[in-house]
């Protein structure tokens, strides 16, 4: 695979494929721009170099059909305001009008298609919207990480139908994170799997088990594992159809010789909006209560086991952060990975978002803008996005 940087594109049409998916106000503005400016660097590189760039994007999920509350529109004038020159929003992705658009663009200028879900095909691959999007361009270039774990017609089909493919500057610093965190890390290298449910991180956390030094796991899953123990969690969430996977990942853990962090105790409440929290040791949640966020205990005990590391990768928040009353431990945590002379790299939106709450963004090494994606790589899976971009040999 080249990179953007890697191939002549001045005074060509370049099609690139991004994540704008940004989060909307009630007056319809972009809410947060965070995703606009990951991909700035690929987009003024293409200015700058003189391309007529077309960005392709999705928005919510319109579910194959064309609702205005999912338009481009509001991303189109943040980007003109961000680049300080007209970002042009062109009626659809596909079709005559497009296609006249795209012929009246300039060397530096910019068009944005409208939104690609509007499409059923795109989520199908459909080879026909693929090959129109294609002829619209003559270099393809994929900057959206995020969805490179999806089959799609903007993400995989069209890489056949262009001359040359090539990777845009995040993609290509995902992808290279990932490999210095997982496949050549700096050791100790330790992985901190959160989140609700064991059964969405079950594949991440098999694959990564052959991988790290130590292993922390927190968030409600842990009860699953708690429960395989033969922990009582009083009414917490735990998944029972998992439990005995659960006890096979304890078993191998440990004739691996690879530590397996589990929470001791836990903030519990009889529910989310009962403004009575306590604290207890895990075995001795009262009936009728549930964990919702990680101990002072816990806490002290992943402190010290992340004291040592040289990489950490973090995947879910280690409790019901969105509630400020079950916060701590997710916050506390953040705020350690944020003072390790380590490389930390964090992945998913959840987690993202806590970090951002905790205010340690600038602290940490690398945060990746793409959660699906990003548990894929964990899982040990190919991106589909990425495997074209190799087979397209731009």
């Amino acid at each position: 695979m080249k990179s953007i940087d890697q191939l002549s594109i001045s005074g060509k049409k370049v099609l690139m494929r991004v994540d704008l998916n940004c989060p909307l106000s009630k007056e319809g503005d972009v809410a947060d721009d965070t995703r606009i400016l990951a991909v700035l660097p690929s987009i003024n590189y293409c200015i700058e170099q003189g391309a007529k760039l077309i960005l392709c994007s999705h928005l919510g999920r319109p579910k194959g059909e064309r609702r205005p509350e999912f338009s481009l529109g509001p991303v189109a004038k943040r980007l003109s305001e961000i680049l300080g020159k007209e970002v042009r929003l062109s009626n659809d992705c596909i079709g005559d009008q497009v296609k006249q658009d795209v012929e009246a663009l300039k060397n530096g200028d910019v068009l944005l298609l409208e939104n690609i879900r509007f499409h059923p095909g795109e989520t199908k691959n459909d080879h026909t919207l693929a090959k129109e999007l294609g002829e619209l361009a003559d270099i393809f270039i994929n900057d959206a990480f995020a969805v490179c774990h999806r089959a799609h017609a903007s993400v995989v089909g069209v890489t056949e139908f262009v001359k040359e493919c090539g990777m845009g500057f995040l993609l290509k610093k995902e992808m290279d994170y990932f490999h210095k965190a997982i496949e050549n890390p700096v050791r100790p290298l330790v992985a901190i799997m959160g989140g609700a449910k064991v059964s969405s991180k079950l594949g991440a956390i098999k694959n990564i088990l052959n991988k790290v030094d130590k292993l922390i796991i927190g968030g409600a899953m842990a009860n699953t594992f708690l429960k395989a123990k033969g922990v009582d969690v009083g009414d917490s969430m735990i998944e029972e159809d998992l439990i005995e996977e659960a006890r096979s990942i304890l078993e191998k853990a440990s004739s691996l010789g690879i530590p397996l962090y589990l929470p001791v105790d836990a903030v519990v409440s009889r529910s989310m909006e009962d403004a009575v929290q306590i604290i207890k040791p895990y075995g001795e949640i009262p009936t009728g209560w549930k964990a919702f966020d990680i101990g002072p205990a816990t806490v002290t005990l992943y402190r010290e086991a992340l004291q040592d590391a040289k990489t950490v990768v973090w995947n879910g928040p280690l409790g019901a952060f969105e509630e400020k009353s079950f916060s701590r431990g997710t916050f506390a945590i953040s705020s350690t990975l944020a003072s390790l002379h380590a490389l930390t790299i964090v992945g998913g939106g959840d987690t993202d978002r806590a970090i951002h709450e905790a205010g340690d963004t600038s602290e940490i090494s690398y945060m990746s803008t793409g959660g699906g994606a990003f548990l894929h790589l964990l899982e040990g899976k190919e991106l589909p996005g990425v495997k074209a971009l190799e087979r397209c040999g731009g």
